[in-house]
């Protein structure tokens, strides 16, 4: 038997052909293995509802919201459609569930984490203020925040290295590296940045947690040269 492994991945946005190429790398063990998902697998590419299948199939997933997932959510129990979601990818969720969400997809994302702790390193989607205990955030933070992003690639620019927060490390989503032109991973101050564009023009990638190895994906876009994705 393989050794437990801990994954960990972010804004697959519907890209199922990405995250089977970042699985077969990894040889990822859907028994042993522990997935943490960091969240926006909703909105942008057309396979969003193969990537919750696949989701699925996992023994030991964690999965955690993110803010496409929160207004999927919302639409799939309500009916609401937003303009700036439908604009942000929110119609390829549409398009995808033409017969509805099916409960199984729906029941992940009502029983998503707004953040997961473990071993005092820190997973959320979007962020968190350092000088605030978490209590009392909001959701709309862990959702949208992206301070530490933002604190953690102004130190890199000028080549500083603080602590940013209490944990060891922090591991968010929501914000694209290629934003920097950088289509990998990255940390800095104590932040690994894991969302590598899938969602727009770049990279899936899926890091090993303890060694650091990442297994990443071809262009997402040259995996569905029929589809517009989030532009």
């Amino acid at each position: 038997m393989k050794n437990k492994r801990k994954f960990v991945i972010a804004d697959i946005h519907g890209a199922y052909k990405a995250l089977m190429q970042c699985f077969d790398q990894a040889d990822f063990d859907y028994q042993n293995d522990i997935l943490i998902c960091l969240g926006d697998v909703c909105d942008g590419w057309p396979e969003i509802d193969k990537v919750f299948d696949e989701l699925l199939k996992l023994k030991k997933l964690i999965y955690i919201l993110g803010n496409h997932d929160f207004w999927a959510l919302s639409w799939a129990e309500t009916g609401s459609k937003p303009d700036i979601w439908l604009t942000q990818g929110g119609q390829a969720t549409i398009d995808c569930y033409s017969n509805g969400m099916p409960e199984s997809h729906i029941e992940i994302l009502k029983t998503a984490y707004d953040y997961y702790i473990d071993e005092n390193r820190m997973f959320v989607h979007g962020g968190f203020y350092n000088d605030q205990e978490l209590k009392d955030h909001d959701k709309e933070t862990f959702l949208w925040d992206r301070s530490l992003f933002q604190a953690a690639m102004f130190n890199m620019s000028i080549n500083r290295e603080v602590k940013l927060t209490r944990f060891d490390e922090v591991y968010i989503g929501h914000s694209p590296t290629e934003i920097y032109n950088i289509k990998l991973p990255i940390k800095s101050c104590g932040i690994w940045m894991i969302d590598t564009g899938a969602g727009w023009s770049g990279l899936l990638s899926l890091m090993n947690i303890d060694t650091k190895e990442y297994y990443i994906s071809d262009s997402v876009p040259n995996l569905y040269p029929d589809h517009r994705g989030r532009f």
